[in-house]
């Protein structure tokens, strides 16, 4: 282990044990540092890389911190560059890994369904594994996934924009019926259309779940003019992308250190609530490596941007809206 380490080690911990005591245990550990080398290196000036690694370091762990923890070297090196700090990729690995940061890591999750009464037939499989748009609100996937609580099983039901992987919608609920993943639509297509944005002919893409194949929830598709669309293998990689999505949520909100309330998940209440601050930093400040390393917010508005305004004007009229 470099010396340097040892030394910042020891000036954590020197005023509680002293210098020969903490140098005497290491040594036991096989790290090799006397008294006088750790005296010898705090009397040496600092050098010029050194005092830009403190630099980094503390930059590190602030974009590490206000980013739920989760982050990696990937990313904190583009958060930094984003920042206007400019470092060097291998230089971010050094530090995080010297100093112990790291960024948490993805489990597989449980495949979530269950029978709900009255459904329609399968719809056919629009999309074939291929998770693909070129513009906002041409194909949405929607999944469900749980959480554990002490009051019991909380559910939570997401629909995702698939051109920047923005979250349209979310709920929560304490069973996993029909209206949970209904109100979770709901809110996307509430959230596109008081924007002016039209989702005429959106492909919404799911599991064979029933919640997404009974009556209710595809009537509410087609009063939106919405299609349908189902994976037909039946197999978690026809709905690939919303998985993925759920290992990121499971991993960086309900198992992250950060999120999760002291004593563990009480109940739904504490599960909506640390919901909605995951999705607002992943809509709006998390980096998608998918997408540019840039939240999923920011992307969308970069397109709308490129857009004509005559054409965003005659193809984005909200269909409640009328003409004259």
């Amino acid at each position: 282990m470099p010396t340097a380490v040892l030394v910042e080690y020891i000036d954590e911990h020197r005023d509680r044990f002293g210098v020969e005591p903490i140098c005497q245990v290491l040594r036991g550990s096989g790290l090799q540092i006397a008294p006088s080398t750790y005296y010898a290196a705090k009397a040496r000036p600092l050098s010029a890389r050194a005092v830009r690694d403190a630099e980094l370091v503390t930059d590190i762990r602030i974009a590490h911190k206000v980013n739920l923890g989760v982050y990696g070297a990937r990313k904190i090196h583009a958060e930094l560059n984003r920042q206007g700090v400019p470092v060097a990729r291998c230089t971010v690995e050094r530090l995080m890994r010297q100093h112990g940061i790291r960024g948490i890591r993805r489990d597989k999750t449980r495949h979530t369904t269950v029978s709900d009464g009255a459904e329609t037939e399968r719809p056919e499989d629009l999309v074939e594994r291929r998770f693909e748009a070129t513009a906002p609100n041409q194909l949405w996937v929607a999944d469900l996934t749980y959480i554990r609580t002490h009051a019991g099983w909380v559910y939570a039901a997401f629909v995702i924009d698939v051109f920047k992987r923005r979250v349209v919608g979310w709920q929560t609920s304490t069973n996993m019926r029909t209206d949970l993943a209904l109100d979770a639509l709901d809110m996307g297509l509430w959230q596109r259309q008081r924007t002016g944005q039209d989702v005429t002919g959106l492909i919404h893409h799911s599991d064979r779940g029933v919640q997404y194949r009974a009556i209710r929830y595809t009537e509410r598709l087609a009063e939106a003019d919405a299609v349908a669309s189902v994976g037909s293998k039946g197999d978690s990689y026809d709905n690939a992308l919303a998985e993925a999505f759920n290992s990121l949520f499971k991993a960086e909100c309900i198992r992250n250190p950060a999120m999760r309330p002291k004593g563990g998940w009480a109940s739904i209440r504490d599960v909506e609530i640390a919901v909605a601050e995951y999705i607002d930093w992943f809509n709006h400040r998390r980096l998608h490596g998918e997408i540019g390393m840039i939240p999923p917010a920011e992307a969308e508005a970069v397109y709308w941007a490129s857009q004509p305004p005559v054409e965003y004007a005659r193809e984005h009229v909200p269909s409640w809206a009328g003409t004259n």
